[in-house]
């Protein structure tokens, strides 16, 4: 009988072509992608891919048993995200941006769901990276700019950016006068980690040859590079315009402008904490707007 857990490891390198890449992808070392995938075709006494010139390929065999084999992923998926809604009946997990997390404690919201609720609770799942709510990490996400097409949800607010410096840095360089004015400042923006990010597209499009002063992996770094006054950055209003030591020099870019939405997996969307938490944020969308735009 072969291991249930190899097949993730043919899947990788069936869909990135080598096992560098798959290695990268699941966060091992390549050795032991190579390891796995050999222990599977031992397994299953199969070969199932061969190396090309430009990587890896499929054999006949592997094309054969490569749809049986994402069938087999993805009923593993819905298995665990059963078992980790099975364990928590009663608690709904909810991810979103750490600085929105405190503003949603901070703002009553909470209180009134628990009191609406008794017999649910509200448990933050918090991290860098985007939460996987299809393999049940959590139950719903706020989420603002580019979401997974798969997930289903509503429009909560509008997550607005504009450009904030602190006073210190106006006082020393003076506040940019518009957005083609920002390329001739001191910059603080994202580490390679979120190339992909909106505001880091934005500023290569804007300032491609801007000075940049501290690069971060998360929106509060960025908030803080800012407040120590070695250069500006796009940020959320709510956190540029709700820290006393930070200026608005310039409104919210539209360019940067996008909706924020309640999230979940469709799978989930029948529980009953989850729609109850779904139809209660249906009746919080003025008391939200503040805490999500500012």
């Amino acid at each position: 009988m072969f291991n249930w857990n190899d097949l993730k490891f043919f899947l990788a390198i069936a869909r990135h072509g080598s096992t560098m890449a798959a290695a990268r992808a699941l966060k091992v070392n390549q050795s032991t992608a190579q390891r796995r995938l050999v222990e599977l075709e031992q397994s299953l006494k199969l070969r199932l891919v061969e190396r090309a010139p430009s990587g890896y390929a499929l054999t006949p065999s592997g094309t054969a048993v490569l749809a049986a084999a994402e069938a087999v992923a993805n009923a593993v998926e819905v298995f665990e995200r059963a078992c980790a809604q099975a364990a928590s009946a009663d608690t709904l997990r909810l991810t979103c941006p750490e600085s929105i997390a405190d503003r949603l404690a901070k703002s009553g919201f909470l209180d009134r769901f628990r009191a609406s609720y008794p017999g649910l609770n509200v448990e933050f799942v918090l991290a860098d990276r985007y939460i996987d709510l299809a393999k049940g990490e959590a139950d719903v996400a706020l989420r603002s700019g580019d979401t997974d097409g798969n997930l289903v949800g509503r429009k909560v607010a509008e997550s607005l950016w504009a450009v904030y410096a602190s006073s210190a840095y106006v006082q020393r360089h003076g506040a940019p006068q518009s957005i083609a004015d920002i390329s001739r400042h001191d910059l603080v923006t994202f580490d390679s980690s979120l190339s992909g990010h909106r505001l880091s597209l934005w500023l290569r499009e804007i300032a491609p040859d801007a000075h940049v002063t501290a690069r971060s992996n998360s929106v509060l770094g960025l908030v803080t590079a800012v407040k120590s006054g070695v250069g500006i950055a796009a940020l959320p209003t709510p956190l540029g315009d709700g820290d006393p030591d930070l200026v608005q020099v310039l409104p919210p870019v539209a360019d940067l402008t996008r909706a924020w939405r309640l999230l979940c997996h469709p799978d989930s969307r029948q529980l009953f904490k989850v729609d109850a938490f779904f139809d209660f944020v249906g009746t919080q969308i003025d008391a939200l707007k503040p805490v999500l735009t500012g």
